[in-house]
């Protein structure tokens, strides 16, 4: 399979790669695998994927809770190292052309206590919704990549 085909099966085809990236073919090697299990499991424990009740929770610790995932991609890049190279394209694409954007701008909109009008809570709280859709393909795209059931799915069914 070539990695255009990849990412139009988990309609991530927004993203912006490469040409020579789009038509090399996608082989996750065993470090791959690693990666992306590691960072699965992260986003399966974290508000980027998982419902935001809103009567429930605070936006800033789920803004926290979203902008922590460069770190911890960070450190799983770090301890696979070099040899994790699928995982890290598309790990550095999600990063820097999904998630980015959203922490950027709430970023800066929670620094100056954005948080405390109602209606701005509301919109970073819709916004969350649709970062947290691509952050679900995601999570399956890390769950195939590793070998593993998505059981992010069965979780949102169960909830």
């Amino acid at each position: 399979m070539k990695w255009k085909d990849w990412l139009a099966e988990w309609k991530m085809t927004k993203l912006n790669i490469s040409m020579p990236y789009l038509e090399m073919e996608w082989q996750p090697s065993d470090p791959d695998k690693a990666a992306a299990w590691d960072l699965y499991i992260e986003l399966l424990t974290r508000i980027a994927t998982q419902p935001l009740d809103d009567k429930h929770g605070k936006e800033q610790s789920a803004l926290d809770s979203v902008f922590s995932l460069f770190a911890t991609t960070r450190s799983i890049l770090k301890t696979h190292g070099r040899e994790c190279s699928e995982f890290t394209k598309i790990a550095i694409v999600v990063l820097n052309q999904v998630v980015r954007p959203f922490t950027a701008k709430w970023h800066k909109i929670s620094s100056e206590s954005g948080f405390d009008d109602p209606a701005v809570a509301s919109t970073f709280r819709s916004e969350l919704k649709e970062l947290q859709e691509v952050l679900r393909r995601y999570t399956g795209m890390l769950a195939q990549m590793a070998g593993v059931e998505d059981n992010l799915l069965t979780l949102m069914e169960q909830s």
